[in-house]
């Protein structure tokens, strides 16, 4: 029975493209022989390779209710089994040292990129999964060549998914994670946050509590391709809508979204930071993304947002690139996510 249940899971987590888990749910082939997307002419062979072999997400399952926990944590379980393969892949290629640990009883887990030196300097990363998916373990496909590009120590927060974990709790949990480095001896102006998707949202609007509680803010934040906004909102949403071949709104992200957070607390700055005033301070922030997702307006406007209030923000976009081109395993040497994580080193060299 247990098995049957995990294969179940397995065909639902065909919606987690975002993160570079395809699973393609059975359809009439007729409609599987031509690609999802129409790639261009202006990206690199790899990314074409990639786009081409994306399918398109409406042939994804839905993911389950908001309330349904049992669901949710078999879809889960389905996702980091199939997430294994890439990890055991990314630790051969960096060869890293990687250590399970607790920060102010959060786990993390601890990212040492190869010859690592210590300059005092730490990267804390929130990984992606729409709040309800995968784990630090699973995605050290984005923690691990964060850190082999920057040269950083990086801790990867371990938070805890949705349903079980809420929006408040979970900014706590980051909340945590940064007091106890403090404690360990880091000062804010040697931290940096990072994420992705999720994640990145997630750290914005932690960054934002952690202003309005009086806690200062850490020195830098990155942001890849961030669901800054848990509403289904901003023109792309619209424009884009039939042509990211990583999400559907309603079929995957919906459900995580109110997974996370109530209908009444999705536009609350700490869940959706697209929403937050700025005009009180904020870090210097790199927001990168490509121009093949739905979150494109998300993340003109969450730039908008900190560069109107007289806030230091870059928006760096990649030319028909999909969520979170630069973290996929089969992107790993091509010139886009060469480029992001170049332009990512210069900016924490700048700022951190």
């Amino acid at each position: 029975m247990r098995i049957q249940n995990i294969l179940a899971a397995i065909a639902l987590v065909g919606a987690c493209v975002p993160i570079g888990v395809t699973l393609v749910l059975s359809q009439d082939r007729s409609t599987m022989t031509m690609p999802f997307v129409n790639v261009p002419d202006t990206v690199s062979p790899q990314a074409r390779k990639l786009l081409e072999s994306l399918p398109n997400p409406l042939h994804q399952a839905d993911w389950p209710a908001p309330d349904d926990v049992a669901g949710w944590k078999r879809t889960w379980e389905a996702g980091e089994a199939a997430s294994e393969p890439k990890v055991q892949a990314t630790l051969r290629r960096y060869q890293p040292t990687v250590k399970d640990a607790k920060l102010g009883d959060v786990a993390v887990v601890d990212i040492k990129p190869k010859g690592w030196k210590d300059n005092g300097k730490v990267l804390v990363h929130a990984h992606g999964g729409a709040y309800a998916m995968y784990s630090a373990r699973s995605r050290l496909t984005s923690s691990v060549p964060a850190a082999d590009a920057t040269g950083l120590r990086v801790i990867s927060i371990d938070y805890t998914v949705a349903p079980r974990g809420k929006w408040r709790q979970v900014t706590d949990e980051v909340l945590s994670v940064l007091a106890a480095l403090q404690q360990e001896g880091y000062k804010l102006k040697d931290i940096a946050l990072c994420g992705e998707s999720a994640g990145g949202g997630l750290m914005a609007g932690s960054v934002l509590k952690m202003r309005d509680q009086g806690l200062g803010m850490p020195a830098a934040v990155v942001l890849w391709s961030p669901w800054a906004d848990l509403t289904d909102r901003g023109d792309t949403a619209i424009t884009l809508k039939d042509f990211d071949p990583s999400h559907r709104y309603d079929k995957q992200l919906r459900p995580s979204a109110a997974a996370y957070a109530d209908m009444q607390d999705q536009k609350n700055p700490y869940v959706s930071p697209i929403y937050g005033d700025y005009s009180k301070g904020f870090p210097p922030t790199l927001i990168q993304g490509g121009t093949r997702e739905i979150f494109l307006s998300q993340f003109v406007r969450q730039y908008r947002a900190i560069d109107e209030a007289g806030g230091i923000a870059v928006l760096d976009l990649y030319e028909g690139m999909p969520h979170n081109f630069q973290l996929r395993p089969e992107m790993a040497d091509a010139p886009e996510t060469k480029a992001a994580f170049k332009k990512m080193t210069t900016f924490l060299k700048r700022h951190l």
